[in-house]
């Protein structure tokens, strides 16, 4: 139940209302940005909210079950703060999204102020692009519901990634610096490395320059110095790009132990011990 000011339930209840609809970005970096569609600027808490008149909103869906809620943003690429090589990269992704109403003839101090109409509180959960303009869908807190937060029994590891806190593996030794030496596409390239085939398949490439510098990506497969990126880079590769390319694990319990001699900290049950649909089904 939202609880407003007697002053705005009243404004609310009128033929005639002037109303703006704010939107607060908080990414997950820090980095807070704030858009109204009042022709002023407004500061609640230290946050101005520039006006705009290209960011818009779909109509906002609530269920009473845990179905989560529903909201897309739409907006031009041509606003100073919002940055098209950011958006790609992904630098929005998991950015909360605080939807809300003021009474521009009446504002608020604040927003603890009971004349703020609070609306929705959502996460960015992809953003896409349509005809010069990026659409930003937002799903509501209840989403996190439907994900699991138990680990299940798996024959492969379950560590997010080779070297994180769960593997433990230490990467010196697994990690090397390359340069780019042929492109064929932003998934693949060459470079100027001897590693067998498929020594960096399920690895990470994160470039340390050129115009994808800082970003991270999975390699799906690796031969005769050869990449193949999961997904293509958002921005071209050139030769002589530098990066480093991070040794790949498939998570299986043999190349734990006879690879990474790292067993103690591996994150699934070995086959041994975990039998497969077939021998339960024989017993």
């Amino acid at each position: 139940m939202k609880t407003v000011s007697p002053s705005l339930l009243q404004h609310l209840q009128g033929y005639v209302t002037t109303l703006a609809t704010c939107f607060k970005i908080s990414r997950l970096d820090g980095v807070v940005f704030g858009f109204t569609s009042w022709d002023r600027v407004l500061v609640l808490d230290g946050v101005s909210y520039q006006p705009t008149e290209s960011l818009v909103s779909s109509a906002l869906e609530s269920t009473s079950d845990l179905t989560p809620d529903n909201l897309d943003i739409q907006g031009a690429l041509n606003h100073d703060v919002l940055d098209a090589s950011d958006l790609l990269s992904g630098v929005y992704d998991g950015a909360f999204v605080d939807v809300f109403r003021v009474n521009y003839q009446d504002l608020p101090t604040s927003l603890k102020d009971t004349r703020v109409l609070w609306l929705r509180r959502a996460v960015i959960a992809t953003v896409s692009f349509e005809n010069g303009r990026f659409v930003a869908e937002l799903r509501g807190l209840t989403e996190k519901l439907k994900k699991a937060h138990l680990d299940l029994y798996s024959p492969t590891c379950r560590a997010r990634r080779l070297g994180d806190w769960a593997c433990g593996v230490a990467l010196a030794g697994h990690q090397n610096t390359h340069t780019v030496t042929t492109v064929t596409d932003g998934r693949r390239f060459g470079a100027n490395n001897t590693k067998a085939n498929d020594y960096y398949r399920f690895g990470i490439v994160r470039w340390t320059s050129g115009q994808n510098v800082g970003r991270e990506f999975v390699v799906k497969a690796y031969t005769s110095g050869q990449f193949t990126l999961a997904f293509a880079a958002p921005f071209a590769v050139a030769v002589g790009d530098a990066f480093v390319a991070t040794r790949g694990c498939d998570r299986q319990f043999s190349t734990c132990r006879d690879v990474f001699n790292n067993v103690k900290n591996f994150r699934g049950e070995p086959p041994h011990l975990l039998p497969g649909e077939d021998k339960i089904r024989t017993l």
